[in-house]
């Protein structure tokens, strides 16, 4: 059976329950609501068509990143920044002024919206490429949204400023909503779960009930595990070894690992600027389980791997 759409396939499937073994089964047998879900073509996000892999380039317009804090403080450097990767093959830019690294303090409002809505300006000036506003507050995003933003991606999963979703509801435009243990000051002090991957699932598949129930239509809705928030670096292992889990909630799912800790801890890399080979790997292992969005830092190099990936398959 196709795999949301996809040029990707499975004639099995495990079946997960939190007080019995996993088991297999023949997707056949699998009641037809579910194989709804698993199988159905994801509508167009933002205009982009999620039956194939989508690049997401990283634009943080910050100084405290971890990785790329402070290397677009001005509009005009932030723009040239974006325009390079829709050159390099980035299909939408998300554009964040609010760092969310493990330890970062939260932003007030006027100065994300500040750091935000004159680059979206700037790039939607010289380029139609769909936009993300990758913020947890709803004034950021309805400037955002004014400006020629047209995805709300939000880390906390909207659950940090109760206005946001109702935006994203009038404005009708596509969200991503992001599973995170805790918020970026406090998450990797000490995460739990009873069973992560149940954990997560389960938290975004109520948090995609309560948008719709206030008017974001679900065909509209991305979601993210949201590996390192909130996690530890099996959490992580988990979750990336699972993901196909999460084509049941009938939604396109985003994976954003760039650069990130665990890649840095496994792939025996100090510096987070040199672990693009890592990000790779790890971001084709999840192209193989059919997830549509890649979130990278890496444009150029992440496009020229995936184009490979497409060929050779």
């Amino acid at each position: 059976m196709p795999l949301a759409g996809s040029a990707l396939w499975f004639t099995e499937v495990e079946i997960l329950s939190r007080d019995a073994p996993p088991r297999i089964a023949p997707a056949g047998l699998v009641p037809e609501p579910v194989r709804r879900r698993l199988t159905a073509r994801r509508a167009t996000i933002a205009g982009l068509d999620v039956t194939q892999p989508q690049i997401m380039g990283i634009l943080n317009v910050t100084p405290d990143s971890f990785s790329d804090g402070g290397r677009h403080a001005d509009v005009e450097t932030a723009c040239a920044a974006a325009l390079q990767m829709v050159a390099d093959g980035a299909t939408i830019i998300d554009i964040g002024g609010e760092s969310t690294r493990p330890g970062a303090a939260e932003v007030p409002e006027a100065e994300e919206i500040l750091r935000t809505a004159p680059v979206i300006e700037a790039i939607r000036a010289q380029s139609q490429i769909p936009i993300s506003i990758d913020t947890r507050k709803a004034t950021v995003g309805l400037e955002a949204l004014e400006a020629g933003a047209n995805l709300v991606n939000d880390v906390s999963g909207f659950t940090f400023d109760p206005a946001l979703a109702p935006l994203a509801a009038q404005a009708s435009v596509p969200v991503c909503i992001m599973h995170a243990q805790g918020d970026p000051a406090t998450m990797q002090e000490d995460p739990q779960y009873a069973d992560v991957l149940l954990d997560v699932y389960d938290y975004l598949d109520a948090q995609i009930d309560r948008l719709e129930a206030i008017g974001v239509v679900r065909e509209q809705i991305v979601i993210d595990p949201g590996i390192g928030f909130g996690k530890t670096l099996e959490h992580n292992l988990t979750l990336l070894r699972n993901l196909s889990l999460f084509h049941g909630l009938g939604c396109p799912i985003l994976l954003g690992v760039s650069r990130k800790g665990f890649i840095g801890k496994i792939g025996e890399e100090p510096q987070a600027a040199a672990r693009a080979p890592g990000s790779i790997a790890v971001g084709l292992a999840a192209l193989a389980q059919g997830v549509q969005f890649l979130r990278v830092h890496d444009v150029a190099e992440t496009v020229q791997a995936l184009r490979l990936w497409q060929a050779v398959r």
